[in-house]
């Protein structure tokens, strides 16, 4: 709306409105298209502009001050002239720091504002950071140089540039996920906030140890995966343990505010917040370094003790069955077995090495991008391609758009990331609720277990769900089950690297996004590739990408960690299953925690029944808990109740 020059904003506002002076708006706006459209000899822009002179065309901004064009290109995003704006600006002030402090500065502060008020969006802010950090790219020597020589002079380092504050960022030990972190460190640099981002699988030891020499004003923890809110409650405890006193913020898909107020804002006694996403950051390290600090924790105190009182009060409210009923109302999805898929065509394990990216990017679910730029339409027009038609993001939505697929034609041409996965499928039967998988038809031989959790939390329901209830038992009939994992993050590390040592963290992000993108759209392709022939059971299956992101097809793919069975260690046996390690020659890893390397991984079994269908574990009692860790040949449930968490555990545990 600011970008509008003054007289075409008064000619649009008067139309919209349908009010003027002297009511002929109509025909002053059809006057100025029709000179938009035809401009007279020599006066191209001047009826766009309202103006005349030099202030001409698309350009008209250059004629400004250096300020004016430094400024205008942060908002913009333009990094082609920034180089000799900011050498303008340096040669003006002659201190390279004030270039920073005054100008630069200035500007990211507008960017702040503009983004906090919704006028922009994050695709633009990223941009802006972009520029931000050629700028100081650019000035960096010279500042080098001062400090030498001031450092000579007067034998101690010269002042930094007078930052908001510093906030110190990781993503926990084990846990591999950065891109929402990254996302939060470009708004808190756009609002002059000093960022240290440390990356991902830190250690607690290594994070307190660079927030005490960075002298940080907040810690910020992020984590996807259940295992990482244990690793942040051991952060918050060492944190309290060594007297620190600045503020932990929370973050990251597998974070609340219920666990955080729950499990973590009891273990230390300076400020724990949860941040939602990345625009509420700002606004969280703001309060918690401002004048207000002390209001705005104790609300925050307040609203978690709330929280917690209200959590504890269901715990006894809370009805279960025990682990026998549960099982005792298991679903008959077929009674007599007779709809079991067929035979497999191969069994065994397959590599798929270096597979065509071009056929994976027709695979694409395009909704879950946009989330991670915090394009949001509203309904009806939440996701793609209708989001395009959104008053609000679509303009946006489809600059972003158009980049991405810029992005992917380069990502094919230059082979900058690779495609690999290795799908396996074996006999199997069910025992109770694990399933037995076997070395070969004779079933006589068990090459492992998958262990499966039955809901049990008692809401009136008729049946409770596992996932062993999908597999014939054995002995009735003989029954298959498959397993793959895969990436279409091979290179997205180093090619990242290189965008982010040229400044360009707009690409490194947008590259990021599309290889999560690329591997989620290949665990689409593999599983249709299941389904209609490396196991043939749906070999006449003819659906579009929509019914296929609907899950029209027959079968489900459940992610080994999630709400159907929520341990990753799981992980761990389809992994060894699967012979990743050597078919793969290391390329795909586990961590720890047991997340994939590249980050831009998926893994999954795959169950083909017809009535197999997605489900949530919820909620598990001790009973199920200690049964469980009994069957995984555990001496007690304390590895079992780390790796639930407190997201599955019905209980406190001791």
């Amino acid at each position: 709306y600011e970008d509008i020059d003054e007289n075409t904003r008064k000619l649009c506002e008067e139309v919209i409105l349908n009010k003027s002076a002297d009511g002929k708006h109509v025909e002053r706006f059809l006057e100025f298209a029709e000179a938009v459209k035809n401009p007279p000899k020599g006066a191209a822009g001047a009826a766009a502009g309202g103006g005349g002179g030099a202030a001409q065309g698309k350009d008209a901004w250059r004629n400004g001050n250096y300020t004016e064009r430094l400024h205008h290109g942060l908002i913009h995003g333009i990094d082609k002239f920034i180089d000799g704006d900011v050498e303008e600006a340096r040669a003006d002030l002659q201190v390279p720091l004030h270039v920073i402090e005054g100008p630069l500065m200035q500007g990211m502060g507008i960017i702040g504002d503009l983004f906090g008020a919704g006028k922009m969006f994050l695709p633009q802010v990223i941009k802006s950071a972009r520029v931000m950090k050629k700028a100081v790219a650019y000035l960096t020597p010279f500042m080098e140089e001062e400090k030498r020589a001031a450092a000579i002079a007067a034998g101690e380092d010269p002042d930094q540039p007078k930052y908001n504050g510093t906030v110190l960022m990781a993503t926990v030990k084990g846990d591999v996920h950065d891109i929402g972190k990254n996302i939060v460190g470009v708004v808190l640099g756009c609002n002059n906030f000093k960022v240290v981002d440390m990356g991902v699988m830190v250690p607690c030891d290594k994070i307190l140890e660079r927030a005490i020499e960075e002298k940080v004003d907040v810690i910020g923890l992020s984590g996807l995966i259940t295992p990482s809110l244990d690793e942040m409650v051991y952060v918050a405890e060492q944190m309290k343990a060594r007297n620190f006193k600045v503020p932990l913020m929370i973050g990251g898909a597998t974070t609340s505010k219920r666990h955080t107020a729950v499990k973590l804002a009891t273990k230390y006694d300076h400020g724990v917040i949860h941040v939602l996403d990345a625009s509420r950051s700002c606004t969280v390290v703001s309060s918690v370094l401002s004048g207000e600090k002390k209001a705005y924790l104790e609300d925050i105190t307040d609203e978690y003790t709330e929280i917690r009182e209200e959590y504890y009060a269901t715990l006894v409210d809370k009805k279960w069955k025990t682990l026998d009923q549960a099982q005792q109302k298991k679903p008959q999805i077929d009674p007599d077995w007779s709809k079991i898929p067929p035979a497999p065509k191969f069994t065994g394990n397959l590599m798929i090495k270096d597979h065509s990216i071009q056929e994976i990017v027709e695979y694409i679910d395009w909704t879950p991008f946009f989330q991670v730029y915090q394009l949001r339409g509203k309904y009806p027009n939440r996701d793609y391609p209708a989001i395009f038609k959104d008053e609000r993001v679509g303009a946006e939505a489809k600059k972003l758009f158009a980049e991405a697929k810029e992005m992917l034609e380069w990502i094919v041409k230059e082979n900058i990331l690779q495609a690999s996965g290795v799908v396996g499928i074996w006999p199997a039967n069910s025992v109770g609720d694990d399933i037995e998988v076997y070395t070969s038809e004779s079933r006589d031989t068990v090459s492992c277990k998958f262990y499966g959790l039955r809901q049990q939390l008692d809401m009136g329901e008729s049946e409770y769900w596992c996932q062993s209830d999908f597999i014939a038992p054995k002995g009735v009939a003989p029954d298959y089950i498959a397993a793959f994992a895969c990436t279409g993050g091979l290179g997205c590390h180093e090619q990242r690297q290189k965008f982010e040592a040229n400044g360009d963290i707009d690409k490194a992000i947008l590259l990021e996004a599309l290889a999560d993108r690329l591997a989620e759209a290949f665990a689409e392709l593999i599983h249709l590739k299941i389904r209609t022939t490396l196991w043939g059971y749906a070999p006449d299956e003819n659906l579009s990408l929509q019914e296929l992101l609907k899950v029209k097809y027959q079968g489900i793919r459940p992610a080994p960690g999630y709400p159907s069975q929520p341990d990753h260690r799981e992980k761990k046996t389809m992994w060894d299953l699967l012979d990743i390690s050597r078919l793969s020659e290391d390329t795909l890893k586990l961590t720890e925690s047991y997340m994939m390397l590249p980050g831009a991984s998926v893994s999954a079994l795959v169950f083909a029944h017809p009535e197999a269908k997605y489900f949530s574990v919820g909620q598990v009692n001790i009973d199920q808990v200690q049964a469980y860790a009994q069957r995984r040949g555990e001496s007690g449930v304390e590895g079992t109740e780390r790796w639930l968490g407190s997201t599955v555990l019905g209980y406190e545990k001791k």
